[in-house]
């Protein structure tokens, strides 16, 4: 049994850590590091990051494989990808990492942190009403595994929050709203959109100049999906027209975001450099030994990608 990894050593961890880590997780496993494969006909698994399939070989006895990638729209369509189930590998509860980088945004916006700082380099002493948590609704696009546990933790903290998801689903702690019929509703109820979205042929430009309009005049977005979630130049309008008050971006596009972007320098723009979270190898490793043991049970993928979904 032989688990090959291709590129994701290059972008986590380096190869030696990998090697060390999967060695006390699963030492029954016979680790190989691209190009170093040996015989294809060994390889079972195959863990990967931004990688060329066309450059592999064929592995007839592949059962699974493992992507690092939060979204696999870079390689949906690639006709050389193997037919085979494609697992993702995050923590199940979500990342603290990711917690932690969404709260600190979502509370940065809604105590007017930017409106401070820009009074501050005014030497202005700049004293407004403070507005209450249960005065400020989020809204998530998105409740998946990296969503959950921050929207439960700002609701912990007393602001309404709910979200809007593909299809129905029971969430006893948080108001659900699902599809397309109901994302307008959702979006009339949001001060600050909070998008975990994963990026699809459905989901590209979600935020674009019709959707500001159906958010309250002075709505705020903290967008931690992807940078085609947002069409840039209606971003801009929005803001310059006080639609939109403010925008928190990690995710851009393209990136690294260029130097002539107008969001650099806008005074409504917080742009971030796709820093929401770091997973560390140990992390990876823990789920890629859970999904296979699961596999070698016969079980199934703990977390399997739908490719004709793209999430």
């Amino acid at each position: 049994m032989a688990l090959l990894l291709v590129d994701i050593e290059k972008y986590i961890g380096g190869a030696p850590l990998w090697r060390e880590v999967l060695r006390a997780k699963m030492p029954e496993m016979d680790v190989r590091i691209w190009p170093e494969a040996g015989e294809p006909a060994d390889i079972e698994y195959l863990a990967f990051m931004r990688t060329d399939f066309s450059k592999l070989p064929h592995f007839p006895n592949l059962q699974a494989m493992f992507s690092r990638s939060a979204g696999v729209e870079e390689f949906v369509d690639d006709p050389t990808l193997p037919k085979v189930p494609l697992g993702k590998i995050e923590p199940p509860g979500g990342d603290p990492m990711m917690t932690e980088y969404v709260v600190m945004h979502v509370l940065r916006l809604h105590r007017d942190m930017p409106g401070y700082e820009a009074a501050q380099k005014r030497r202005e002493w700049r004293r407004v009403r403070i507005v209450r948590p249960e005065e400020r609704r989020i809204g998530f696009l998105g409740l998946g595994l990296m969503a959950k546990a921050p929207a439960l933790v700002l609701r912990s903290l007393g602001f309404p929050v709910s979200a809007w998801v593909r299809n129905p689903r029971d969430e006893p702690e948080i108001p659900i709203f699902h599809g397309w019929g109901q994302l307008e509703r959702f979006l009339n109820q949001t001060d600050i959109a909070v998008c975990l979205l994963p990026l699809t042929r459905e989901t590209e430009g979600i935020f674009s100049a019709r959707t500001f309009a159906m958010m309250p005049p002075g709505a705020m977005l903290v967008n931690v999906g992807r940078g085609r979630h947002v069409v840039e130049a209606d971003l801009v309008a929005a803001l310059d027209s006080g639609q939109l008050s403010y925008a928190a971006l990690d995710a851009l596009w393209p990136e690294p975001l260029p130097p002539e972007s107008p969001l650099w320098l806008h005074p409504k723009v917080t742009v971030m450099p796709h820093v929401a979270r770091r997973p560390t190898v140990e992390q990876l490793v823990t789920e890629i030994a859970k999904n296979i043991r699961s596999l070698e049970a016969g079980g199934r993928l703990l977390q399997e990608i739908d490719m004709t979904l793209g999430y």
